[in-house]
């Protein structure tokens, strides 16, 4: 990754069209957002250290569960769904991304009588907003499962996303499956998401984001997922193996990548030590995304500046990172095929003197 001396636009990563596809809405959500949250429920007594990492701060994965926690407990109407849905839109859309996939996991709230249903609208009605406010992005939904629910939720999940993948014209696509890597079993998951799978939905599975679960790992790398979360320890020393390394090769299956989340988590020690690095020396499928802009205090402009300033990245080995992930989309041909016309049209206008 060789370095080289190009005049560099001062808002290249920013003008950069961008697809992003590991954004969990719930952790996506802005401190602009969170004020106008908490200013509606000022008895939760809810900060902002509660809910965000600020730079150069981390915090334990566990600690990191927990700020899910507190989120949630600003998020419990189907209005702030909504609300919570067109900002973070917006806010992916102003920083240069022209597709989104959001994922997140229906959510039930007793205080409030908002079902798992309403949940999922509130979203979908979020994304159809914006698209009829002629936002600059095209946005799709990934249902997700967290593993702290078991294998009956799991299986409400997939009922419901079979019913809005049938019925949202290409909105809702796949299914995540997410948590906390420390609870449940990846057995009690397998049912689920293969009757998923059978649906013709698509599946982006959290996996190796811990050490030492390589049986566990197996097991869900065996459902060929079509995409992979993290997959911080599928390399490493700490639990990773050459049989998970040639399996994700052979089935070319692309990583979703979040630099800061691993670092502010403290899954990956630092920048250069990210197994991006790895991933990209062997020319495998990976897309830099940014997990939770929210809590971890980013967007996605910043992830590509990161990834290139730690590995050396020249303009056009980024352009490429970009114009790449489209590839790796849930959405139709015809989507990926719109979508490499419009990254073809913005590429002139991205540089001052053009060295492609």
């Amino acid at each position: 990754m060789e370095a080289e001396q190009q005049p560099w636009k001062p808002d290249f990563y920013m003008e950069l069209p961008k697809v992003e596809l590991h954004a969990h809405l719930n952790g996506s959500i802005s401190s602009n957002t969170m004020k106008k949250l908490m200013a509606k429920k000022p008895d939760l007594k809810v900060h902002g250290q509660m809910t965000m990492i600020d730079k150069g701060k981390k915090r334990t994965l566990e600690e990191c569960f927990q700020m899910f926690q507190i989120i949630h407990q600003l998020t419990t109407r189907p209005e702030d769904i909504l609300m919570v849905t067109k900002d973070v839109i917006k806010e992916f859309a102003e920083d240069g991304v022209k597709y989104l996939e959001l994922r997140s996991t229906p959510r039930g709230e007793n205080s409030t009588g908002m079902t798992k249903k309403a949940y999922v609208e509130s979203i979908l009605e979020g994304i159809k907003q914006c698209k009829q406010e002629n936002l600059d992005i095209d946005v799709r939904y990934l249902m997700a499962i967290d593993r702290r629910g078991g294998p009956t939720v799991a299986k409400e999940t997939v009922k419901l996303a079979k019913e809005f993948f049938l019925s949202t014209e290409d909105t809702v696509l796949g299914l995540d499956l997410s948590g906390d890597p420390t609870l449940g079993q990846a057995k009690d998951f397998l049912e689920p998401l293969l009757d998923a799978k059978k649906a013709g939905l698509k599946l982006a599975l959290h996996l190796a984001e811990i050490p030492n679960k390589k049986k566990e790992t197996q097991m869900l790398l065996d459902l060929l997922p079509d995409r992979i979360g993290h997959g911080t320890f599928l390399n490493s020393s700490g639990g990773g193996s050459l049989d998970l390394i040639d399996f994700v090769r052979q089935h070319q299956i692309p990583l979703e990548l979040c630099l800061t989340s691993n670092i502010k988590s403290q899954t990956v020690p630092s920048y250069d030590k990210h197994h991006f690095r790895f991933w990209y020396s062997i020319a495998h499928p990976s897309v830099i995304c940014t997990d939770d802009k929210g809590v971890f205090s980013t967007y996605l402009s910043q992830e590509y500046q990161l990834a290139a300033e730690t590995f050396n990245l020249t303009q056009s080995q980024v352009w490429d990172l970009s114009y790449e992930s489209i590839n790796y989309i849930f959405a139709s041909d015809n989507t990926r095929s719109e979508l490499r016309k419009r990254w073809n049209h913005l590429k002139p206008g991205l540089y001052e003197v053009n060295h492609f």
